[in-house]
C-alpha cells in the first residue's frame, strides 16, 4: 500500500503494483504486439489494464479487471477463447471486449499480471501463433521482474 497526500491535504491511498513501474515499457509492448498481430494488445496488473493498444485504449486503460479475467491469472494457465465457450470480459461491468487469448506474468511463483489480446464478439479469433506469442512475452517480463 502506498500512502500520498494531494494539495488539499487530503488522504490518498494506493495499492503497490510492482508492474506499475514499467508504465512506458509495456506501453511500447502492447504497440508492438499490436501492430504485428492486428489485435488490441492489453498488458496488465492484478488489478487493472496498464497498457492498451487498439480501439479500446481510453475504455480499458486503469480499469478494475473482470473476475474471469483473474481466474485466468490464478490458474496459472494460458487461455485461448473457443467457440463453443461463453466469452469473458476484459473489465468489469462491460462485455465490449472480450479476452481472446491470455497468458499470466509469473515471477518467483507469484503471479503479476497477464498479457492478453482482445476483441470485440467478432474478433475473437486466435491462431496458435497469437497463443504463443501471449505466452514468450508474459514469460518474458515474468523473468524481467526477477532481474
Amino acid at each position: 500500500m502506498e500512502i500520498y497526500t494531494n494539495s488539499d491535504g487530503g488522504v490518498i491511498f494506493k495499492k503497490y503494483s510492482l508492474m506499475g513501474g514499467l508504465g512506458d515499457f509495456v506501453g511500447q509492448m502492447c504497440d508492438t504486439l499490436n501492430k504485428t498481430t492486428g489485435h488490441m494488445a492489453i498488458i496488465t496488473d492484478r488489478d487493472t489494464c496498464l497498457a492498451v493498444a487498439g480501439p479500446g485504449k481510453r475504455e480499458l486503460t486503469d480499469r478494475p479487471l473482470s473476475q474471469g479475467l483473474e481466474q485466468i491469472m490464478e490458474s496459472r494457465g494460458i487461455y485461448q477463447h473457443h467457440p463453443n465457450e461463453t466469452p469473458i470480459p476484459v473489465i468489469e461491468g462491460a462485455s465490449r471486449y472480450l479476452v481472446s487469448c491470455a497468458a499470466p506474468i509469473l515471477a518467483e511463483g507469484d503471479v503479476l499480471g497477464c498479457v492478453l489480446f482482445a476483441g470485440g464478439d467478432e474478433e475473437m479469433e486466435t491462431s496458435e501463433t497469437d497463443y504463443k506469442l501471449v505466452q514468450t512475452i508474459s514469460t518474458f517480463l515474468g523473468r524481467h521482474m526477477e532481474a
